[in-house]
């Protein structure tokens, strides 16, 4: 049987991770076609979707709210003010840093634990696997996927291999 830290921290870092190497990619694809940074972070795939920043915030903010709520921890809270890809690099950094400091024991037991979250003026309650992944996981899942096509529908050369990583 699968752990519940195993189902997760590993998974969010690695997704975490692999975004952090595409989002590398897209600044020097931005510096060797002399595109505007800010081209790129606020692109959007239809003009009712977030954009490429508020994608990596959100994925960030699922990551670690989601580990926090399964270790019955506090969420770390981040500004959402990042303009740059440099800002972007220090906020998944901060998210990874984040998952590397909960613990296997932490989770023990989590599968069961009882989950509330409010979402856009309405209450979710899960147990905590209902909640790793059907809610958390998916969620990452989107948003770090919508940012690789924002990037890709923009020219960047990235392929499946980049989205899975190594």
């Amino acid at each position: 049987m699968i752990s519940m830290y195993d189902a997760s921290i590993p998974v969010l870092k690695r997704f975490l991770t692999n975004l952090s190497a595409i989002l590398t990619k897209a600044e020097g694809y931005a510096n060797n076609r002399k595109i505007e940074p800010g081209a790129l972070l606020s692109a959007r795939l239809f003009p009712d979707m977030f954009p490429l920043t508020r994608q990596i915030q959100i994925a960030s903010d699922q990551a670690k709210g989601g580990a926090a709520r399964l270790a019955g921890t506090d969420i770390p809270k981040y500004e959402d003010n990042e303009l740059t890809f440099t800002e972007l690099q220090q906020r998944i950094a901060k998210t990874i840093a984040f998952l590397d400091s909960i613990k296997p024991e932490q989770l023990a037991g989590s599968e069961s634990r009882d989950i509330t979250i409010s979402v856009r003026n309405s209450t979710m309650e899960f147990k905590g696997q209902e909640y790793l992944l059907n809610w958390v996981l998916p969620n990452v899942y989107f948003h770090v996927t919508t940012a690789y096509n924002i990037l890709r529908h923009n020219g960047l050369e990235i392929g499946k291999r980049d989205f899975l990583g190594g």
